[in-house]
């Protein structure tokens, strides 16, 4: 038997420890400061981005409903006059009292988001929380006036002058002609660049319209904890009513008016009430009939499209006052009978 010895392997020097140490070092803190400036992304709701608009809207409609109030005894139609005017002055009144000041507006700061400046937070490169971010600039905030508030006033106006003036209709004057089509393109442009950016704020969660991203003004969340102000019980009965509206909404169509109240009459009529005064109406719209037509064989007087549309409708149609099978129709003073099944 051949045995083969091995070489044993050298023992590492005493510095090898220290010399792979100092050799790893740079490359690890070029990983960490690689990682620590990478910007993480963040994800805000935009349930709340949606829901935040809308409360904005449904607000500013209760202040307006509200200022129509103060205003309704004045020269009617004076106000609706002036509408584009009134809208401008309560958006620039939320404006000035929440974005001008640094503040949220009330559907925002019911949602617990703000306007940050992208822009601003892009420069630093940290790592993002949702939280952080300085407020909208000086530049910002007086383009937002002017584009949400000036923009959208003078659009109204230009719209309004232009349907009172037939821009469209006019083909003696080719430049109103001009304008008005100038007009329907800039306001498809306007849809289609809206849809547009609708379709990518439903894919990255920024930027809810057209104007916070040009300016590039963000909605951030602005406390880490958001208290329910709604308390549980008042949304079940908000839900049982939604619920019970629908059921109404889904029920009423199906239900007869005309059966209805033919059933509920006999309850409210008054007794001392002769039998000349309750025949000289018809018993199933309760009107008098321009154009009278007898029951046969019981001769009480219905209104011809009262008496025909339910012998049409109901083969065996009874009176609704003696409750006696109906067989023909006859007009009021006449001697010709119209027999039900024929109509």
């Amino acid at each position: 038997m051949i045995c083969v010895r091995s070489n044993p392997s050298p023992a590492p020097q005493e510095d090898a420890w220290v010399t792979s140490y100092q050799r790893l070092v740079p490359h690890w803190h070029s990983v960490s400061l690689s990682h620590q400036h990478s910007s993480i992304p963040i994800s805000i709701s935009r349930v709340n981005q949606f829901d935040a608009a809308r409360l904005d809207i449904e607000l500013s409609a209760m202040l307006k409903e509200q200022l129509v109030k103060v205003f309704s005894l004045m020269k009617p139609g004076m106000l609706f006059q002036h509408e584009p005017e009134l809208d401008a002055f309560l958006e620039f009144l939320i404006w000035r009292f929440s974005i001008w000041v640094d503040k949220p507006t009330p559907g925002i700061a019911l949602m617990n988001l703000r306007y940050t400046d992208e822009r601003a937070v892009a420069l630093r490169g940290k790592v993002r929380t949702g939280l952080e971010g300085p407020g909208l600039t000086f530049a910002q905030k007086m383009w937002y006036c002017v584009a949400a508030v000036g923009g959208q006033y003078i659009w109204a106006r230009l719209q309004s002058f232009s349907a009172f003036r037939r821009w469209g209709n006019s083909e003696q004057r080719p430049l109103a002609r001009r304008a008005w089509g100038l007009m329907q393109r800039i306001e498809g442009l306007f849809k289609a660049a809206s849809f547009g950016n609708l379709l990518i704020f439903l894919y990255t969660g920024r930027y809810r319209n057209l104007i916070e991203r040009s300016l590039q003004a963000r909605l951030v969340y602005e406390s880490p904890n958001m208290n329910r102000a709604v308390s549980f019980e008042y949304m079940n009965r908000q839900l049982v009513w939604n619920e019970f509206s629908e059921m109404l909404l889904l029920l009423l169509p199906l239900l007869n008016s005309s059966t209805v109240k033919s059933f509920l009459h006999p309850f409210s009529k008054d007794k001392s009430s002769s039998s000349k005064e309750d025949d000289s109406i018809c018993p199933i719209c309760w009107a008098s009939p321009t154009l009278v037509y007898l029951a046969l064989p019981c001769r009480h007087r219905y209104c011809y499209y009262c008496l025909r549309t339910r012998c049409a409708a109901v083969p065996s149609f009874q009176c609704s006052r003696c409750s006696k099978p109906v067989v023909a129709m006859q007009r009021h003073g006449s001697d010709v009978e119209h027999k039900t099944q024929s109509q």
